[in-house]
């Protein structure tokens, strides 16, 4: 049964972004309308320590220092640790609030006893008006890909119906506490994408669905932190892309993903990289790949 009023504990990331996790935290305090909250937030080991302008942005925020940049799940996991609510909500830096937002994602908990996790509808922040998520496709096991429900189309009320989806958003993201003792938290085998399937797959293996609640939004200002291109991206896509795969698929589509990865992902993007002169990313992506070879793939 459902507190009338639970302890969410609002759990965010930065790394070497103060000015965006400031504009967060505002949002926070200026857009939420949920009043029993904790704001935590994780500093992945930036050059600077930033504790002092987000207290100022934020007074009530408790700020945690990594003293290792651990990626998205060991950072957040760094959060869940200390986070003292009944439920946990994971949300990027780059998003901000609008009303409601809280209230809406804790009512999919109050309806649906078998609901796991829940995400809200999310807008483009610079495109306000546009959907980018609205559920989750799921994972081709041909392919090893997969895309996001309306995203870039107008939102004309066409997804504002309550649905269980594949996977929730990695950008925001509602989890009551009760599931993560039972689940285990973030897996921190990925470090950067990916990881919320993964934790979406671990959930609806113990019985859960995964949500998407239209009812509640949030902006999105969309990979601020490491940018829409780059080696770095390159390499833990590619890397995680194989990771999900190996732990989340049956031998029979591990088999048709291995076979496409090697007949057209391989030299498709090989010779894309090298056509356009891109031999930090050519790099990235053969180093996603070496990586597999000697890992024994566990399970937390």
């Amino acid at each position: 049964m459902l507190k009338d009023n639970p302890l969410i504990s609002i759990i965010a990331l930065n790394w070497n972004t103060p000015d965006i996790t400031c504009a967060f935290l505002r949002s926070i305090r200026e857009q939420n309308t949920y009043k029993n909250i904790e704001v935590i937030v994780v500093d992945n080991a930036s050059t600077e320590d930033p504790t002092a302008i987000f207290l100022q942005t934020y007074p009530d925020a408790r700020v945690v220092r990594n003293s290792a940049n651990l990626g998205f799940s060991g950072g957040n996991n760094a959060g869940i640790r200390i986070a003292k609510g009944d439920y946990l909500f994971i949300v990027n830096n780059d998003t901000e609030f609008t009303p409601g937002l809280l209230e809406g994602l804790l009512e999919i908990f109050r309806a649906y006893p078998d609901a796991g996790m829940v995400s809200p509808k999310f807008h483009y922040y610079f495109a306000k008006g546009t959907i980018e998520y609205a559920g989750y496709a799921a994972v081709n096991p041909f392919t090893g890909r997969n895309g996001m429900i309306g995203c870039r189309e107008a939102d004309q009320g066409q997804y504002d119906e309550i649905k269980t989806t594949n996977y929730v958003h990695g950008g925001a993201m509602m989890v009551p506490r009760k599931v993560v003792d039972e689940v285990g938290m973030m897996p921190e085998l990925f470090f950067l994408y990916y990881e919320e399937f993964d934790w979406s797959e671990q959930i609806k293996r113990k019985g859960y669905k995964i949500y998407y609640q239209p009812k509640s939004l949030i902006y999105h200002k969309e990979s601020m932190t490491t940018g829409k291109s780059s080696p770095l991206k390159t390499f833990y896509l590619t890397r995680n892309r194989i990771l999900f795969m190996r732990r989340n698929m049956p031998w029979s589509a591990q088999v048709l993903f291995t076979g496409y990865f090697i007949l057209l992902t391989i030299p498709k993007n090989t010779l894309s990289y090298l056509l356009k002169g891109q031999k930090e990313h050519l790099r990235s992506f053969w180093k996603g790949i070496f990586w597999q070879f000697n890992r024994k793939i566990t399970f937390n």
